[in-house]
């Protein structure tokens, strides 16, 4: 990897890194756009790039989302319950996210996350959060719900986040507790998906070189360090500006970042 793709790959773990922290989101939907778009200037083969960014931006979130819960367990607000009621599923349905992803070819996959992520901006933008109307459900239902989660997840390259906080808020979690369990469910989504990833593409032709399967590891390592130094950052940014407001910023630029993948889809 030369010296612009490590500087590039820098920049935008560090951006991605501190928007995590200040406005508690994931990185993924803001990763797969860029990391895209760089692959697409190295010229990588077209059939294999939206898989890779996908792939290797999921792959990001096992690093970035350690610290985060770290942070949310020592404050008491992850719900550990829920976390092992989901987990299973979510395994499960984040093998699977992957392996529907291949059998989409490349444009498929860019329109359905553009959709994806313009829902999820349309949902920031106006800060809807469905109303807590019902309990939890317990065990097929949970599992059921979990591998919706993970494969939803999987496809996307995202830990979730966006689908878990509005399902848990739904059933009565408070808004904290379902942030903060998000973010517990994050390293299983990431795990299985990044398994899943290397294992269905590692049967694909013409990888480019540093690749593992649908993995590109030099910008996996890369993002993710400089990601884990600026989250923190971010984090106590928070304290201080105005969020709310950063937040219709960042939906605006998702709202972008959908419009450049949707040209992808039709280009």
């Amino acid at each position: 990897m030369d010296l612009s793709l490590i500087i590039a790959f820098l920049v935008l773990g560090s951006a991605v890194g501190f928007a995590a922290g200040l406005l508690g989101i994931g990185g993924g939907m803001l990763l797969v756009p860029f990391i895209t778009a760089l692959l697409t200037y190295k010229a990588f083969p077209k059939e294999l790039i939206i898989h890779m960014a996908i792939a290797t931006s999921l792959a990001t979130i096992m690093f970035t989302s350690v610290s985060s819960v770290i942070a949310h367990h020592r404050r008491g607000a992850v719900r550990w319950d829920v976390v092992r009621l989901l987990a299973p599923g979510i395994l499960v349905g984040s093998w699977i996210g992957p392996w529907i992803g291949k059998q989409m070819n490349s444009s498929g996959l860019a329109l359905f996350f553009a959709v994806f992520v313009a829902l999820s901006a349309t949902q920031m933008l106006f800060d809807k959060k469905p109303a807590g109307t019902r309990g939890l459900p317990r065990g097929v239902g949970m599992f059921g719900a979990g591998g919706v989660i993970g494969v939803l997840a999987g496809l996307v390259g995202a830990g979730g986040g966006f689908i878990s906080v509005p399902f848990m808020t739904w059933c009565n979690v408070k808004i904290h507790n379902a942030v903060a369990t998000s973010a517990a469910l994050g390293f299983p989504i990431a795990l299985a998906g990044t398994l899943s990833n290397v294992y269905f593409g590692m049967s694909m032709p013409d990888l480019p070189p540093g690749s593992l399967g649908f993995i590109y590891l030099p910008a996996l390592l890369v993002v993710s360090l400089a990601s884990v130094v600026t989250a923190p950052l971010g984090a106590k940014a928070a304290h201080a500006l105005p969020v709310k407001t950063l937040k219709k910023v960042f939906a605006v630029t998702l709202y972008a970042l959908a419009s450049y993948m949707l040209y992808k889809a039709l280009a």
